[in-house]
């Protein structure tokens, strides 16, 4: 078995018990380039710099997807550690140092600070590695997800983490995707998956501020005023051999499945983050690899909702 495709990949999932929340790390084999794209407006990232276009490091030894909001950023010390426990990281005339990016949504679990994930989360999730594809719907890092959220979060959906693999010949392309998005789902032919649970002829953000009046100060945000509560992160996996350039330029396309799998996507309260990890492994057109990119993050961003079932009060499309 592979994850997603990739031989040498491990993905592990750790999941709160209260159920709100969780984290999932995506561990890929010794020699994989990393890159980052963010096109949300309010990210929450680590090693964005590092691993962005100017960065001058081009490995990456994990990727952590979480929720917790910014909280959740603390289970990539988890990562961290068990990475540092393996002999994996960076070489420095010091010590070894792991480069773990990470991405984080503002879930339900924000409001429950134990089940915040945080490194004890990361290291379990390292713990549960395999070379799988990882379990979708509400688990893990999209365990407190919601989307289509454009009429108020009273009328969403349960929103999750989905995977999908494109293969050409030898090239794979696959990706882990967790949807937190404020937008509807809609499928490649604009038929909608998702739609707020209101009648269709209801205005809906951004047309209207009637539900979500826009945030002014930092007392608006932190009280959860405007539509704050949103953003889709994951990470492409890819056995093409990429610089670093192309491998940012690949994670910045993948966005474009985002956009064809949500409307609205990239607003002002998202903070889409798009990893990419390449293992360098075929030779093959760039824009080969990021068409198959879109592709897979795309049918990603649509899976994660479809498989989650419903809880905590709010349903889920796979109870229809």
């Amino acid at each position: 078995m592979t994850a997603l495709g990739i031989e040498g990949m491990r993905i592990g999932v750790w999941t709160a018990p209260e159920g709100t929340s969780g984290c999932t790390v995506v561990l890929p084999p010794e020699g994989t380039l990393g890159a980052v794209a963010v096109r949300g407006a309010s990210p929450g990232t680590r090693e964005a710099v590092s691993l962005g276009p100017s960065g001058r490091i081009s490995v990456c030894h994990a990727v952590v997807l979480s929720g917790g909001s910014a909280y959740g950023l603390a289970s990539a010390d988890g990562v961290m550690r068990w990475c540092e426990e393996h002999g994996i990281g960076y070489p420095t005339r010091i010590a070894l140092v792991p480069i773990v990016g990470a991405a984080i949504v503002l879930d339900q679990g924000v409001a429950t600070p134990a089940a915040r994930p945080g490194p004890d989360a990361g290291y379990a999730a390292c713990e549960a590695a395999v070379a799988a594809d990882p379990p979708e719907g509400a688990v893990g890092a999209g365990r407190g997800t919601t989307v289509a959220k454009v009429a108020g979060v009273e009328h969403c959906w349960r929103g999750g983490q989905g995977v999908a693999v494109r293969r050409h010949g030898d090239l794979v392309v696959g990706a882990v995707v967790v949807n937190n998005g404020v937008g509807e789902v809609r499928d490649d032919d604009g038929s909608w998956i998702a739609r707020a649970r209101v009648d269709d002829d209801v205005e809906r953000f951004p047309f209207t501020d009637r539900w979500f009046p826009p945030a002014t100060d930092e007392d608006d945000l932190a009280t959860g005023t405007g539509p704050t509560e949103n953003t889709v992160i994951g990470c492409i996996v890819t056995n093409a051999r990429l610089t670093k350039a192309e491998a940012h330029r690949i994670a910045d396309l993948g966005h474009t499945g985002i956009a064809r799998a949500l409307w609205p996507a990239h607003t002002q309260a998202d903070g889409d983050a798009l990893f990419c990890l390449a293992t360098q492994q075929l030779t093959v057109p760039l824009d080969l690899v990021a068409t198959l990119a879109a592709d897979v993050v795309a049918e990603a961003a649509r899976r994660g909702p479809l498989l989650a079932v419903g809880h905590s009060g709010l349903p889920g499309l796979a109870d229809r």
